[in-house]
């Protein structure tokens, strides 16, 4: 029996999850959950890094104190986000959310100095304003002390296993988030850099998931109490991780990773980079075994978390359970928003955004949480009819169904909504999708499977997937159409 910990740090929570092989058969358990809070320090939003790094540390020490000897561990997170190290080895500042609007118009003055159809061609990865090439940008604009000379550029899964083994690497699936890695190079784009003045000297080698990144320095190991073990880079983009835990059978599949954000796209040996591929803003995000994601970003169950969050403030107190109850109540089909519209992105009032949409396109706003919880939902599900059937068109092939993952599924009304919109159907598990990537790719690494498709076999065989078969298809295939009408989007 190998016991290995995965830590998956998502946007609102991370948890330090055991995995073990008996006899062929994955088990997890969750060792330690944590919050993730974004801090607000005057108009900044951050990343609170060391809090982070405490609770890896617990982690630790909570399979110490159970008596488990670990065989390695390794990290998965959100992807864009990074911090600077200085030529003193510390941390140069703390890395900004990248929610913060630190941002704003970095796009345009970036393409003032290289073109987007330049930027795509190079490195084949959508354009979000969040993007580290922007935040970079953003930075340097501002004389940032962040940027101290001689600093190295960290990603949060990075930086966080500097801190625990003392070695600085980049690894290729966050690598590719940055919008400045060329799939066609396999390294960071040289002539991009220097464009944007970028030095080479903040950008470290790129390691391949599976590989071994260090080991617990002894500073860690002294403080602790604990024997020094192996840290792997995985796909440590958790969107990758989730992909590489995928159930599926046939190498022509399309996945769902559903949680704040929602990722749909398929996996492909080569990414796919032309004209059209860039108008419709899709992505090609490194993956496990050299392939490539390709998919469409979207914003995700981020709404609907934002709308308790301000209930919560009102003082109503909903358990996620119980708004999905009150979405079930209300009428069917009959408001819409498009999730990715830049008003959703900030954090803030969601509810009276939905409803300001809802006014400015002509339709008559939801008024009660049960009406607002469905408009997510429904539009949701509808966003991801549109994201799927472009991934079919982009990648040339035609898909069964759609496999979810991810810890949206345990919405299930969301589940057969998907399921309703895309005239597919969905197959829902695992739920922790990213820390079980996370897992097989340590194992994989140690022999213990032979390749990611042995290995989503050994998933498929020791976790249960719920099936959703589409059901009311004329009445969504009608939403549908109302859908791209009311939203604009190019179908």
């Amino acid at each position: 029996m190998t016991n290995i910990l995965a830590f998956d740090l998502g946007a609102s929570s991370g948890r330090a999850i055991l995995g073990r092989l008996v006899d062929g058969k994955i088990e997890v358990e969750e060792l330690h959950r944590f919050p993730n809070d974004p801090v607000q320090v005057g108009n900044r939003l951050h990343w609170d890094i060391l809090r982070l790094y405490h609770e890896i540390k617990q982690g630790l020490l909570k399979a110490k104190h159970r008596g488990i000897e670990l065989q390695s561990m390794a990290i998965d997170s959100w992807a864009v986000d990074f911090g600077f190290i200085g030529k003193n080895g510390e941390l140069t500042g703390n890395p900004y959310h990248y929610r913060d609007p630190h941002t704003e118009g970095a796009m345009e003055s970036v393409f003032s100095i290289v073109p987007a159809d330049v930027i795509f061609s190079k490195t084949g990865i959508q354009f979000q304003p969040f993007n580290t090439i922007f935040q970079l940008h953003a930075l340097k604009q501002a004389n940032s002390p962040m940027l101290l000379e001689g600093g190295r550029l960290l990603m949060i899964p990075d930086l966080l296993r500097y801190f625990l083994t003392g070695n600085m690497h980049n690894e290729f699936s966050n690598a590719t988030t940055t919008q400045l890695f060329n799939p066609a190079l396999g390294d960071w784009d040289d002539e991009l850099l220097a464009k944007l003045d970028f030095p080479r000297s903040w950008f470290s080698d790129v390691l391949k998931p599976g590989t071994e990144a260090g080991m617990l320095q002894a500073s860690v190991c002294e403080e602790l109490g604990v024997p020094s073990i192996p840290v792997y880079a995985v796909a440590e983009h958790d969107t990758g991780s989730a992909v590489a835990a995928v159930p599926a059978t046939d190498k022509s599949f399309a996945y769902l990773s559903c949680g704040t954000w929602s990722l749909i796209g398929t996996e492909v040996n080569q990414p796919v980079i032309h004209e059209l591929a860039q108008t419709m803003n899709f992505t090609n995000e490194g993956g496990v075994a050299g392939t490539y994601r390709l998919l469409k970003n979207i914003m995700g169950l981020w709404i609907l978390q934002e709308c308790r969050r301000e209930w919560e403030r009102e003082g109503k107190s909903y358990s996620f359970p119980e708004l999905v109850q009150l979405a079930g109540e209300v009428n069917p089909l009959s408001v819409f928003i498009d999730p990715d519209d830049s008003l959703f992105l900030p954090t803030g009032d969601m509810p009276a955004r939905i409803k300001q949409y809802c006014q400015r396109t002509g339709q008559q706003a939801p008024e009660s949480t049960g009406e607002i919880v469905r408009c997510i939902l429904e539009s949701l599900a509808l966003k991801y009819r549109y994201a799927f059937e472009w991934t079919e068109k982009l990648s040339g092939q035609s898909m069964s169904g759609l496999h979810m993952v991810g810890g949206g599924i345990q919405n299930t009304l969301l589940c057969q909504w998907t399921a309703n919109a895309i005239g597919k159907t969905v197959w829902a598990g695992p739920s922790e999708g990213s820390a079980i990537g996370n897992l097989i790719v340590q194992w994989i690494a140690q022999g213990e499977f032979s390749d990611v498709w042995e290995a989503r076999k050994a998933i498929r065989d020791s976790f249960p997937m719920t099936v959703y078969e589409p059901e009311e298809s004329k009445a969504w295939k009608d939403a549908y159409d109302r859908f791209c009408v009311l939203t604009g989007i190019e179908i």
